[in-house]
């Protein structure tokens, strides 16, 4: 007895062996860390974003859509539910540090083989009889090299990597809200510009006609001008069918039926807009900011631990194993002294000397690390292309707009002109008609545009990877099913 107390001792002693790699951070790729190269000074700001970004607009609608889509989204509660399962596994792991134990109980009807030897030896006849049992076994894994640990560890990672994934989702939800709430308004903007239009080429087209019964124009001129009418008349539906479809799209979003779709998210009709310029941050509050950087950081952490899961099944598995009960073949004797049965002592489970499958699977343990450090680079690569990309669209259409706007006041300054000389007699209809089509154009683009801008707005604060910590905060706001 003493030899083995000594022996547990001494295993004890090196019982803090933990094998495999030790999880470091990754280092980023070079460049990383430096501040965004887009960044456009008349546009965006190196102050940090907020991760509620969507407040920036002002737009208590908007706000209400956002903490409903976040309540309701069905992706979501799999990404919940997910995590939950993460934790679970991660609960389950840790039980490997606290001894496990099992109760038995039970009875039998039968022969006994060592009860018939006993029989025999005295000279009696074998008996069937009733054999009553009741164990409690209890066993303890020394840890010796960090195999529970190790698996610990992998599980907590999984279940922070689960917590990303969730997060990454939160972010898609914030951004597809704002996306289809944003197209909802710029196509009411696009469908105001379109029948102001109609009314204007629809004025001048009367105009024309009026002339020609005054004999001032001819027939071909009022079917030129009628033609024009019916151009600019025939790109009303298809931006009537474009918001149905972006209004049923926020509905799915926001966890409604197509019949429950939002009715007043109609009454918009003017884009989103930004009150001042957009915080961006820099590449190190980024890499910090986003979700999938982290997950793939969990990802490498999770593939270092198996590592060393793996290379642990490479020695002994030394569990301290005991066993108390009592066995008779009458319940009255289960707890007297001849019918108890105890025991202790340590047990010992190696794979030797055939070690094939444990360093088959410490070689692909390893190659999984290698593939999850790959992975993180590649996802920061991804962050900084999809950031620099969002501000240079971001920025070129700032620029596109302003053109726009400079010649649509071109335009509306030419029409008016020519309005005026059409009216005195100084100039024929074609030119009349020719300011009224720019005009039109002009009025069609701008209002396009600003449906680009938005967009490329929420791009850029997707982009950046805010939306995730304010998810949780949310609660919905008015009713969940009204519409």
């Amino acid at each position: 007895m003493s030899r083995i107390v000594l022996l547990l001792a001494s295993l004890a002693l090196v019982g803090g062996c933990t094998l495999g790699p030790r999880y470091r951070p990754p280092t980023p790729p070079q460049g990383a860390q430096a501040p965004l190269a887009s960044l456009n000074p008349g546009a965006e700001t190196t102050a940090e974003p907020p991760d509620d970004w969507w407040r920036l607009y002002s737009d208590p609608l908007l706000d209400q859509y956002l903490a409903e889509a976040f309540a309701a989204n069905a992706d979501l509660k799999t990404a919940e539910a997910n995590l939950t399962a993460a934790r679970a596994v991660l609960e389950a792991s840790r039980a490997g540090t606290y001894p496990s134990t099992t109760a038995l109980a039970g009875a039998v009807y039968g022969r006994d083989p060592t009860t018939d030897e006993i029989l025999e030896v005295v000279g009696a006849k074998p008996q069937t009889i009733w054999l009553f049992d009741t164990l409690f076994d209890v066993s303890y894994e020394l840890d010796l090299f960090g195999r529970v640990r190790r698996s610990i560890e992998a599980s907590k990672a999984d279940a922070q990597a689960a917590a990303a994934g969730r997060d990454i989702l939160r972010i898609t939800v914030a951004a597809e809200t704002a996306r289809a709430y944003a197209q909802v308004c710029t196509l009411g903007e696009q469908l105001s510009v379109a029948n102001h239009s109609l009314d204007v080429v629809s004025r001048e087209a009367w105009i024309t006609g009026q002339r020609h019964e005054a004999g001032a124009n001819s027939e071909f001129d009022v079917v030129r001008a009628q033609g024009l009418v019916a151009q600019v008349r025939s790109a009303i539906p298809p931006l009537e069918g474009q918001r149905r479809a972006a209004l049923f799209q926020l509905a799915a979003l926001l966890g409604r039926t197509p019949v429950h779709a939002p009715a007043d998210a109609e009454t918009c009709v003017t884009p989103p807009h930004l009150g001042a310029l957009i915080p961006i941050g820099d590449g190190v509050a980024l890499l910090k900011r986003r979700p999938d950087i982290r997950l793939a950081d969990r990802r490498m952490a999770a593939a270092g631990a198996r590592v060393g899961v793996a290379m642990a099944d490479l020695y002994p598995r030394i569990s301290l194993t005991g066993f108390y009960g009592g066995f008779a073949s009458d319940t009255a004797d289960l707890t007297r002294n001849a019918g108890l049965g105890w025991g202790v002592g340590p047990q010992i489970s190696w794979s030797f000397p055939n070690q094939i499958g444990p360093r088959a699977r410490i070689r692909q343990a390893k190659a999984g690390a290698d593939a999850a450090l790959a992975g993180f680079d590649s996802t920061v690569l991804q962050a900084l292309k999809e950031t620099e990309q969002a501000l240079a669209t971001y920025g070129s259409e700032l620029d596109h707009r302003q053109a726009l706007a400079e010649a649509q006041d071109k335009a509306r300054k030419a029409f008016d002109i020519a309005h005026g000389q059409f009216l005195a007699g100084a100039i024929p209809n074609l030119d009349l008609l020719t300011t009224e089509q720019v005009l039109v154009a002009a009025d069609a683009a701008v209002a396009a545009s600003d449906a680009a801008l938005v967009q490329d707005q929420i791009a850029v604060f997707k982009a950046l990877g805010g939306g995730w910590r304010s998810a949780g905060a949310l609660a919905p706001v008015g009713p969940a099913r009204s519409g």
